[in-house]
This record gives C-alpha cells, sequence and structure tokens, in this order.
C-alpha cells in the first residue's frame, strides 16, 4: 500500500517526469508512493488515496493535455463527494501563452468544488523561466511535506 499517490497528466511526457520526481523524493524521505497516469486513474479510486499529488501540464492555448481530459471528464460527469480526500497540485505550463498553467487550476477548482481539501500552494513550473523542471518540482514538493510535517494545512 502506499501513502500517496502522485497522478499526472501530460502531452509530452513532462508531467511524467515531474511526478517521478516528486515521488522519488517522497520516497526518499519513508513516504511510500505509487506514480499513474490520469488517464488510467478512476474517480471511484480516490476514496482509497490517503493524499493525491495531481500533476498535469497545460496543452495549447489553456486546454487539458490528453491524458488529463478523461479524469476531468469523469470528475464532472459523475460529481462524487470528495469530502475527505486531501490533494496537493502541481502544473507544467509556459508564461509566454495567455492561459498560463491554466489545466492544474481547472482541475483544482473541480477537486474543491466537488469537496477535497488542498494541501498547500498549487506549484507551478514555468518553462519560459528556463528553470530545471526537477529543481521546482522538488523545491515544491519539499514545501509542501515541511507544511504537512509541521501541521500546516496552508
Amino acid at each position: 500500500m502506499f501513502d500517496v499517490l502522485v497522478a499526472y497528466g501530460t502531452e509530452s511526457g513532462n508531467a511524467e517526469m515531474a511526478a517521478d520526481d516528486i515521488a522519488a523524493n517522497l520516497d526518499a524521505r519513508g513516504i511510500k508512493t505509487d506514480v499513474k497516469s490520469l488517464e488510467n486513474l478512476s474517480v471511484t479510486e480516490l476514496s482509497k488515496i490517503p493524499h493525491l499529488v495531481i500533476v498535469t501540464s497545460t496543452y495549447g492555448e489553456g486546454e487539458l493535455p490528453e491524458t488529463t481530459a478523461p479524469f476531468y471528464a469523469e470528475l464532472d460527469s459523475n460529481a462524487p463527494n470528495l469530502s475527505g480526500i486531501t490533494f496537493s497540485a502541481f502544473g507544467l505550463g509556459d508564461s509566454t501563452y495567455n492561459n498560463f498553467n491554466n489545466a492544474i487550476n481547472i482541475v483544482s477548482r473541480k477537486l474543491i468544488e466537488l469537496g477535497a481539501t488542498q494541501l498547500g500552494e498549487t506549484g507551478m513550473h514555468d518553462a519560459a523561466m528556463g528553470k530545471s523542471l526537477t529543481l521546482a518540482a522538488t523545491t515544491w514538493i519539499d514545501t509542501i511535506t515541511s507544511n504537512s510535517v509541521n501541521g500546516h494545512k496552508s
């Protein structure tokens, strides 16, 4: 069994790499993780997940990537009660586009609308800034983990 499911949605594979980096960081802290594509995650599984980390890129002009869209559509059509579910969110985007990191915002808003509680601030990588994706993802999860260990729900 795992403590955290890191679920990713991607077009080009970058969100999967970020998800793997986040999982490796958590594993190194003794937190058991599993990594799964959002396209293979059913909303019926959410109630069994101790904590969910959503990682998704934004595609085109602010759309959900191909592997995030089915999960979001299932959330939207089934509208499950997600109270009691906690999640953290990390997005990948490019600030040269008008709808920077829109996909993670869409998914996070839907999870919260359905009753889930977000722990920590949404992390956002900006490809236009040239910062390492690995560094951005691991710095973000370090902050989330530190706040959770200290009992804070930012």
